[in-house]
């Protein structure tokens, strides 16, 4: 096990100091709660059990690190989960193991899932069997599904980046996988968890497509999508989750601002052509720019803005309004929402050398935070003094 940093209720008071003027969109806003600090490697999915139990997935797609990909806090550590010899690097099959774990969640009667993209930094394709989606049942830590993604739902070049299980549809559930790509051919991946039955949709339609130009604001500079010459992660669907009802997939591309939806009863409908699928998509408009999407039980809907160091909050009518504005929510990735809190994970992963001429410029620790959904936003100026 290893031991990590815990800081208890960092919650910041807010105010603004008389006479002095300050650009609304850079006070904080909103108090959040630094759940624990992690040293290395930068955490991303994050998932949390109706007994209140947080798992956080520590991918390899970026630094192939040899601590667990899937681990549990508890008490002040991080616990290997399921077991050492599942979540640390082995000689076992790749379907045998977890590789790369990035996306999680909890399906409706509290199991625990996740998409295993199966990359690890420095190794060209995914090897067989490493690409899958797993779910456990955390009570006993036995697998309840392991579902290897192949051709052609799965590309050499995929980025498996978050999922969603409905057990709505389909007899054990059905998930719904965004691949943002590391190269440049993103789309959603359907996957029937009893049959494993897979098939890939929606590869070219705009819904999970970068947007030509595409420019971010990160750490005050501007970013403009290039494929090529990548200057912050980019790429295509990515930010995914389901209505409360589990009636609607909500879904966006990464380098866009776009939000997107479609039926969860179209999706999931194997016999559903493109053309039908691509009818029953509906643009949203506008979420900005974000990584990470989840829905609390009011239907309300969680953004990340990596723009703005803030989570953003849509309501069922439409409007927005924020929830928490930090200049320490840096690239906030992973985020979870239960009845009361909504978790972030924060692994700055646009300060990666790759993406800054080879200079790591990530300042660990790397942050789980968490603010309560329900407390009203107030301005907060202590921050904002040396």
């Amino acid at each position: 096990m290893r031991h990590i940093r815990m800081l208890a209720m960092a919650c910041l008071p807010l105010a603004v100091a008389a006479g002095e003027a300050a650009d609304p969109a850079a006070i904080p806003a909103g108090s959040m709660e630094v759940i624990a600090r992690f040293d290395g490697p930068g955490p991303s999915g994050i998932a949390v059990t109706p007994q209140g139990r947080i798992f956080i997935g520590f991918p390899r797609h970026a630094e192939d690190h040899r601590g667990a990909t899937l681990a549990e806090l508890v008490d002040g550590r991080l616990e290997p989960f399921p077991d050492t010899a599942t979540s640390l690097p082995s000689a076992r099959p790749a379907a045998e193991q977890l590789v790369s774990v990035h996306g999680m969640t909890t399906d409706s009667q509290g199991n625990l899932w996740m998409i295993d993209d199966g990359k690890r930094a420095r190794i060209d394709g995914i090897p067989d069997g490493a690409a899958k989606v797993v779910g456990f049942d955390p009570q006993t830590r036995q697998t309840i599904a392991s579902v290897v993604l192949k051709a052609p739902a799965l590309l050499q070049d995929s980025h498996m980046n978050d999922l969603r299980v409905d057990l709505t549809h389909g007899a054990k559930g059905t998930a719904y996988i965004s691949d943002s790509s590391f190269g440049t051919s993103p789309a959603l991946v359907v996957v029937d968890i009893a049959s494993g039955r897979q098939r890939r949709v929606l590869a070219e339609h705009v819904s999970t497509q970068p947007e030509a130009g595409f420019m971010a604001i990160l750490d005050g500079k501007p970013m403009r999508y290039d494929p090529q010459h990548p200057t912050f992660p980019l790429g295509g669907a990515d930010a995914i989750t389901l209505s409360a009802d589990s009636k609607t997939l909500y879904f966006a591309p990464l380098s866009s601002r776009r939000l997107y939806s479609i039926p969860t009863d179209m999706i999931s409908d194997f016999g559903a052509d493109e053309s039908k699928l691509a009818a029953a998509v509906v643009d949203l408009g506008e979420k900005g720019f974000a990584d990470g999407m989840a829905t609390d039980p009011q239907d309300r809907l969680y953004i990340t803005d990596g723009e703005h160091d803030a989570i953003l909050r849509r309501w069922p009518d439409g409007h927005f309004d924020v929830v928490l504005r930090d200049p320490r929510l840096v690239w906030p990735d992973g985020i979870y929402t239960t009845d009361r809190h909504v978790y972030v994970t924060l692994g700055q992963w646009d300060r990666l050398p790759g993406f800054n001429a080879g200079q790591d410029l990530r300042q660990p620790p790397y942050l789980l935070i968490r603010a309560p959904i329900d407390s009203p936003p107030r301005l907060n100026a202590s921050s904002l003094t040396p």
